[in-house]
């Protein structure tokens, strides 16, 4: 009686996931404050300016620091749903219980058969490692709807291909979902969907894809993997600056442009090598959704030129969701992610004035991130590889049987 009561209510779970959150709002509130830049201010000062605007019923125009697809208005526009708080509060809120529907799908998930608890725990233990920039930002929202899509995708994969096309106009990483999904009908709603809410927005605000062109005068932001090149050459006489550029701090100067098409060269290996993945992956198992997409984001993530804290959270996500899976490969990638969230809270915001200025302690902050990254990456394309390609799931006897029935003259 005390067994079934206990899994039908995961008492440890769920207390640890009130109190890191408890804290992590404690934060937030500036009720506790960690060293470094208060990192609040995007949403008291960014975020909320940016209400103003697009409740008028236009997007900032103006402002080269809106750099997002257009349903990311819904999120910005979001607090209004609680008049009776101002604005940072009714964001914190809201982002807390995006936090709470992710802990309640993992667990959801994690009590099914041929399912764990894993993934509700790396969940649990993974955002309070990247402190309180997790609901400073609008990530966490994004993450909720990611989750939803991988965790459906088995099942239901027009739903699964519904939320990653809605999930691509919040924060077009979403897309890579759809790394694994090989039903038809995933894509197709993902492309109906995603072209569908583009269209209504191209139609009622205007400004809707601007933020396409604030892309292009981007130097290399300071927590990327290209950054590291910067950080070392300032010490041998590099002359570029770093400067608040496009609503992050980068570098600017001679060859950043070289370093940026390089990382951007990387990722098109990234893309190149997944679908490689795709021509020659075997059957896929219950868990290669999920893991597909994880590697995906974590390859795309590792290879990109802005390496923000809140990429972080997109990676414990997904990750939490392949660790659902008894059968994934990934448990030590995550586990490669989770320390460099512990790092990333250590470089941002804590020690994030010895990152701007390139000494010693900054860039090994930077090296031990953004190389668990990097690591954590190549061992799950292995893995993945390992897992669908080198050894590939069986053929069903009854698969088996209608394919010799086929053959057969």
């Amino acid at each position: 009686m005390t067994g079934a009561r206990g899994a039908g209510f995961p008492y440890g779970l769920l207390g640890a996931w009130g109190l890191t959150r408890l804290v992590l709002l404690l934060f937030v509130l500036r009720v506790f404050v960690l060293p470094g830049p208060d990192v609040t201010s995007d949403v008291s000062v960014i975020y909320q300016g940016w209400y103003e605007i697009l409740r008028t019923g236009t997007f900032p125009l103006d402002d080269v620091t809106w750099q997002y697809p257009p349903a990311a208005s819904l999120a910005i526009l979001s607090p209004g749903l609680l008049p009776f708080l101002d604005y940072p509060s009714a964001f914190f809120v809201l982002a807390v219980l995006a936090d709470l529907v992710v802990f309640a799908l993992l667990r959801y998930a994690g009590v099914r058969p041929g399912r764990t608890l894993r993934g509700a725990w790396v969940w649990v233990a993974g955002l309070p490692l990247l402190g309180p920039t997790v609901y400073a930002r609008y990530d966490v929202m994004v993450t909720a709807v990611a989750v939803a899509a991988l965790l459906a995708g088995a099942r239901h994969p027009r739903v699964m291909g519904a939320l990653a096309g809605f999930g691509a106009l919040l924060k077009v990483w979403p897309v890579l979902l759809l790394a694994g999904a090989v039903k038809r009908r995933a894509w197709t709603a993902a492309a109906v969907t995603g072209g569908g809410i583009a269209l209504l927005f191209w139609a009622a605000m205007p400004g809707a894809f601007s933020f396409l062109a604030f892309q292009r005068g981007r130097g290399t932001e300071v927590e990327s993997l290209g950054s590291l090149v910067f950080h070392v050459a300032r010490h041998f006489g590099w002359s570029g600056q770093v400067l608040l550029n496009y609503g992050s701090v980068e570098f600017l100067g001679p060859y950043v442009d070289v370093v940026s098409a390089a990382a951007l060269t990387l990722s098109a290996a990234a893309l190149g090598w997944l679908l490689l993945w795709r021509l020659r992956g075997g059957r896929p198992r219950s868990h290669t959704l999920a893991d597909a997409a994880f590697v995906a984001v974590l390859m795309f993530t590792a290879t990109s030129r802005v390496i923000s804290p809140q990429y972080m959270v997109w990676l414990v996500g997904t990750g939490a969701v392949c660790l659902c899976f008894r059968g994934s490969r990934m448990g030590l990638p995550v586990a490669m992610v989770l320390g460099a969230c512990g790092a990333t809270v250590l470089e941002f915001p804590v020690w994030f004035s010895h990152v701007v200025i390139s000494d010693w302690l900054g860039v090994t902050l930077l090296l031990a991130r953004d190389g668990l990254l990097v690591a954590a990456a190549l061992l799950a394309a292995r893995e993945l590889w390992r897992g669908t390609v080198t050894h590939p799931a069986p053929t069903l006897p009854a698969q088996a049987a209608r394919t010799r029935e086929t053959l057969t003259p």
